[in-house]
């Protein structure tokens, strides 16, 4: 579990207008971490040259350097076009110190219009660490981003490089060689080109996606971590989605992806979603910070530079293969609760909800029989995975009109999907209702703690809705706390958890505001929709939200969010799912690969995690509350 974090300064470098060769953008940094600080390289575009290219501007290397690693100043040109084969431009420089050299790498521009026979990759080099006074035309072929290892692989030079990047399908490959200067002989280049193809880094998920280099390798103990750009549906413009990832390579062989992740990161801010060219996050440089932070410096739509940073030690846990999956780890005992009988549970039991009173687990969960006909049954747990007792009858059935079966006999109606929260001496049961024909809304349904306890059920107060009419509007979950007075309620409208504040649980008052707190982020493993799982837990002035997303594969697993004493704003949310199919009993059932949870119980460090699988069963998993804090603040 981690979470990538935006530099509160970005842009770290915006255009500027007084310096004619970066007046439309200044992107794509290299950065060199040095005693003193950081050295950040950069592309910086001019307007056209009347006499050059009058269509498209220029391409320079730009250098700035800050004390603090976000406050950048000095600027100056390094590198402007000087040999016939970079005529047209010098792009996305790539800087390495090795073996007391700097060496900086960067796409040349050898023509116009733009095309694969005049964009190669060119080097500068600077023995004095400032100074680049020789440069080489490296590949004869088409190619960008060459991003040279800092150390020595075997006892080999080696590189990193993105090849045919504009005569796709676009590989990112290895190369090695004996000296650096190896790397700007034709022969040498002539041999490896014979058959380029097997020096590929296997990344990409789908033909019609495209991987390109991002970052200069770092080597930590587990091996050399990269980030690099993943383009999904790179062949349809319209629906192109860039992204960042990251990938754990082999110390030795670096050919050998020892793990990787999938999308960490998408264009969500403004300064990324518009520019030069909207929608583009793509990473260019990573260095080791302070206190064991990451920091990854990307390009933000063609435009401006930018900072994130992560942990490094959470970042390389996720990269694990040794790890245990995700956050938190299945009870052995899973499935705890499995469908019986031929009564009211009969078909499925699943997305349950959770409450710890008196020292028991109360477990409520969705039963369904072989009508399909949602009620809500009960187990009792001491230790919070044994179930001690399983009541013979459901606790909750349909009864209101809105929730009673109007279309197939056997088609999907009842109670469905609860959640429960104790405000006080009440305990607030919210589910989703549905009849079968109009839209699923969001009901609740009240009842005092000690007539709950007591098993006097018939005392659930009548149902009523809190969402509005024919809006598709569902995962209710209250804030088990008063807000200033007020009842804080999410619930999900169409993709995102949305908020609304209530002045009281009495029928007649709905929600009709839809304050957006997570959406989907296109391109990650929530990319389709989201909504709230268990009730937010409260951590000090704090909430720790558990939610469900839904990937494009229609996968769903298990994010986290730290929420504000409010409820509504986002102070971290996991780049990564904290939970995810994986046993058979979650990828095999009713529908396949689904993890679904409803309810969450806290016991010490323990966080208790009660979850559907593949909606045919219950399991539990148990995950650190105190680890979970951590990454998320």
């Amino acid at each position: 579990m981690f979470v990538i974090r935006r530099e509160p300064h970005n842009p770290i470098l915006s255009p500027r207008h007084e310096h004619p060769w970066e007046t439309l953008a200044t992107f794509n940094p290299s950065v060199i971490r040095e005693s003193s600080g950081w050295r950040l390289y950069y592309r910086a575009l001019a307007s056209p040259a009347a006499l050059v290219s009058p269509y498209a501007g220029q391409s320079t290397i730009g250098e700035a350097f800050s004390e603090d690693g976000v406050h950048f100043g000095n600027r100056r040109q390094v590198l402007m076009p000087q040999e016939e084969w970079e005529a047209f431009g010098c792009e996305d420089p790539r800087a390495t110190v090795f073996e007391g050299v700097t060496y900086l790498s960067y796409t040349a521009l050898g023509g116009y219009p733009f095309s694969k026979d005049n964009i190669k990759v060119g080097i500068a080099v600077a023995k004095d660490g400032k100074n680049f006074t020789e440069r080489h035309l490296v590949t004869p072929f088409n190619a960008k981003a060459f991003a040279l290892f800092p150390d020595r692989v075997g006892g080999k030079v080696a590189a990193m490089l993105s090849v045919h990047t504009d005569e796709p399908p676009t590989e990112m490959c290895l190369v090695y060689a004996d000296t650096v200067e190896d790397f700007w002989s034709p022969v040498f280049w002539e041999k490896w080109y014979a058959d380029w193809k097997s020096h590929a880094l296997k990344l990409k998920r789908s033909e019609n996606d495209q991987v390109e280099v991002g970052s200069v390798p770092i080597l930590t103990q587990h091996g050399w971590l990269i980030f690099y750009a993943y383009i999904e549906n790179y062949f349809n413009q319209h629906d192109r989605v860039f992204s960042i990832e990251a990938a754990l390579l082999d110390r030795d062989d670096p050919s050998k992806i020892i793990s990787r992740t999938e999308s960490i990161m998408v264009p969500e801010e403004i300064y990324e979603e518009y520019g030069i060219a909207p929608n583009i996050v793509f990473p260019t440089s990573a260095t080791i910070g302070d206190g064991g932070q990451l920091d990854l410096w990307y390009g933000a739509a063609d435009t401006v530079c930018a900072k994130a940073s992560v942990k490094l030690h959470d970042l390389m846990r996720a990269l694990d293969p040794k790890q245990p999956a995700r956050t938190f780890n299945r009870a052995k005992e899973n499935p705890i609760l499995a469908p019986r009988g031929d009564g009211f549970e009969s078909r499925s039991v699943f997305n349950p909800a959770a409450i710890d009173l008196n020292g028991s687990v109360y477990i409520l969960y969705r039963a369904m029989d072989a009508a399909n006909t949602s009620t809500i049954g009960l187990a009792v747990s001491r230790d919070g995975v044994t179930i001690d007792e399983r009541l013979p009858d459901p606790i909750y059935v349909p009864r209101a009109d809105f929730e009673q079966k109007k279309g197939s006999s056997t088609g999907n109606s009842g109670c469905e999907d609860p959640r429960i929260v104790r405000i006080g001496d009440m305990l607030h049961l919210t589910y989703t209702a549905y009849d079968g024909v109009h839209a699923p809304a969001g009901a609740i349904s009240s009842i005092r703690v000690d007539d709950f306890l007591a098993r006097r059920f018939e005392k659930w107060t009548m149902p009523f809705l809190l969402t509005p009419d024919n809006v598709d509007d569902k995962d209710l979950a209250l804030l088990p706390e008063k807000v200033e007075g007020n009842y804080l309620l999410y619930h999900r409208v169409n993709s995102q958890i949305c908020a609304d504040i209530l002045p009281d649980l009495s029928s007649g008052k709905r929600v009709s505001r839809c304050i957006e707190v997570i959406g989907p982020r296109r391109g990650m493993w929530d990319s389709e929709k989201v909504g709230s799982a268990a009730p937010p837990i409260k951590v000090g002035d704090k909430w720790l939200m558990i939610y469900h997303g839904v990937s494009r594969h229609a996968t769903y697993r298990l994010g986290a969010a730290l929420l504000d004493s409010s409820g509504t704003s986002v102070i971290a949310r996991a780049a990564d799912p904290v939970f995810e199919p994986l046993e058979q009993y979650e990828k095999e059932g009713e529908v396949a690969n689904v993890v679904f949870s409803c309810g969450a119980v806290i016991r010490g460090d323990t966080l208790f995690l009660y979850y559907g699988a593949a909606d045919k069963v219950i399991g539990v998993a148990t995950a650190s509350l105190a680890h979970m804090l951590d990454a998320l603040s």
